[in-house]
């Protein structure tokens, strides 16, 4: 059964598709939302979220809810997980190309 999404107010994320390849997007947070979700949500100081892609195509931010089973350690024979088809991303960070 899937857990119902949990979408995290005041965070807003937005694609320029005419933004050069290296920009992936921007984050805007308006703190009067966003302070109250980010402490009402934390656990041991930390709140996780992600940064999802409607079927509509539109870009969202949910809470991540994910929770380790057991006792939080990685399962020593987990079998691997079956990638979700997206764009492959590679990062190479060059000194000399930053723009600053």
């Amino acid at each position: 059964m899937a857990q119902e999404k949990i979408f995290a107010d005041g965070f807003l994320f937005k694609r320029n598709e005419k933004a050069p390849e290296y920009v992936i997007g921007n984050v805007s947070v308006k703190l009067d939302e966003a302070i109250p979700f980010l402490q009402a949500n934390a656990k041991n100081g930390w709140t996780n979220l992600s940064i999802m892609l409607s079927k509509t195509g539109k870009y969202y931010i949910e809470l991540d809810t994910f929770q380790p089973k057991g006792d939080g350690q990685a399962p020593q024979s987990a079998a691997p997980r079956a990638a979700a088809p997206a764009q492959p991303v590679n990062v190479v960070i060059d000194d000399e190309d930053l723009p600053f």
